[in-house]
C-alpha cells in the first residue's frame, strides 16, 4: 500500500514541544490546505532556516540555508516553487528555474543587506578598483548579482574568494562577513558597509553575559555577526554549519547567535540538547506565514519576474558559485 499522505494532525508530534496543543488549531487548517494545494498544483515549498517551525517542519519540502536552497532549487520536480524566505531568495530560485513559476508570499519580505547596495554602486566600485574581481553575497538583488563576477554565501565565501586566485577581491555588501573572511585568508578584501539588521545587534558582551549566566554553554555565531562576536564564539559558520555542529558534537547546552527561529528548528532534531535563546527576530522573514503561503498557492501570488538580460547575467554569477 502507498504511504498515507501527511496531514496536519500527523505532523503535530514533530513540533509538539514548540507549539502548545491549544495553539495548534490556529495552524492546522492552513497546513491541510497547503498540503492539498501542493498536490493539486505540483508545487513545492522551499523554506529558509529562519522560518517558524510550523512552516519549516510541516509544509516545507526543501529546507536549509541560502546555499542549500539555491542548489536544491535546480533539481526540484515541480511546476511551482513557493519561496518561504525573503525576496532575494525567490529571485535566486527564479534565476535557476526560469521556466518554473516562483512565488513569494509577501512582497515586503526584504533584507537589510540587499537594500544596502544597488547595481549602480557595484559599477562605481568597478571604476574605483579596475580589474579587481567582485564577489557578491547572495543576499542581494538580481540586478546587483548581474554586475558581479561571482556570488557567494556565508557557507562558501572563503572557498569562492580563494578560487579567484587574485591578490585583492571586492566583497559586497556585508562588511562583517567580509572582515571575518579576511581574517581567514591572505587575500586582501575590499568591503562594503552593509549589515544584517539581525546579526549586527549581537555583541561580544552578550556572549560574555551568556557564559556567566549559563556555565559551560557552547556559543555558535553566524559570520554576519561583528568580528568581535565571532572571536568570542566557540564556532562560527552558516546556519547549515551551525546545525551540523550541533548534530556532530551534541553539546549539552548551546546558544546560536542568529535569528530566533533557527534554534527552534534545530531543537526539533536534538531534544537532548538545551538551547539558550537570545532572541533577535528578522522582521522580513516573519512576514512569511502559513496564511500567505496558502494565499500564494490559491491566488498564484506574487509571481517573481526578472528582466531577461539581468537574469542572464545574474544567473552566470550564481552558476559560477555553484560550480565551486
Amino acid at each position: 500500500m502507498p504511504a498515507a499522505l501527511p496531514t496536519a494532525a500527523s505532523l503535530y508530534d514533530r513540533i509538539r514541544r514548540l507549539i502548545p496543543p491549544i495553539e495548534w488549531p490556529v495552524f492546522s487548517d492552513d497546513i491541510d490546505a497547503i498540503l492539498a494545494l501542493k498536490r493539486a498544483r505540483n508545487a513545492v515549498v522551499l523554506a529558509h532556516n529562519y522560518q517558524t517551525p510550523e512552516i519549516f517542519h510541516c509544509v516545507a519540502d526543501v529546507v536549509g540555508d541560502s546555499l542549500a536552497l539555491a542548489r536544491k532549487a535546480m533539481t526540484v520536480d515541480a511546476d511551482v516553487i513557493v519561496l518561504a524566505g525573503v525576496h532575494f531568495m525567490a529571485e535566486t530560485a527564479k534565476l535557476l528555474n526560469p521556466d518554473k513559476t516562483v512565488l513569494i508570499p509577501d512582497l515586503g519580505a526584504g533584507c537589510s543587506l540587499a537594500d544596502s547596495i544597488t547595481a549602480a554602486d557595484v559599477r562605481l566600485m568597478r571604476q574605483r578598483y579596475p580589474g579587481v574581481p567582485i564577489v557578491t553575497y547572495v543576499n542581494t538583488s538580481a540586478a546587483v548579482k548581474a554586475e558581479s563576477d561571482i556570488c557567494c554565501t556565508s557557507g562558501n565565501a572563503l572557498a569562492v574568494v580563494e578560487s579567484l586566485a587574485a591578490p585583492r577581491v571586492i566583497m559586497l555588501p556585508d562588511e562583517y562577513l567580509a572582515k571575518n573572511i579576511a581574517a581567514q585568508t591572505n587575500v586582501e578584501i575590499v568591503a562594503w558597509k552593509g549589515h544584517c539588521e539581525v546579526h549586527e545587534r549581537f555583541t561580544a558582551a552578550d556572549i560574555r553575559e551568556l557564559r556567566e549566566a549559563h556555565p559551560g554553554v557552547t556559543v555558535l555565531a553566524h559570520p554576519e555577526c561583528p568580528p568581535e562576536v565571532v572571536a568570542e564564539a566557540d564556532f562560527a559558520g552558516s546556519t547549515a554549519a551551525m546545525s551540523g555542529y550541533v548534530a556532530r558534537h551534541k553539546p549539552t547546552r548551546v546558544v546560536l547567535m542568529t535569528e530566533c527561529s533557527m534554534s527552534d528548528n534545530v531543537a526539533v532534531e536534538h531534544p537532548d540538547v538545551e538551547f539558550v535563546r537570545p532572541c533577535n527576530l528578522c522582521p522580513h522573514m516573519k512576514r512569511i506565514t502559513l496564511a500567505n503561503i496558502r494565499a500564494a498557492l490559491e491566488e498564484n501570488r506574487h509571481v517573481v519576474t526578472i528582466d531577461r538580460q539581468v537574469a542572464d547575467q545574474a544567473r552566470q554569477a550564481v552558476e559560477r558559485m555553484l560550480a565551486i
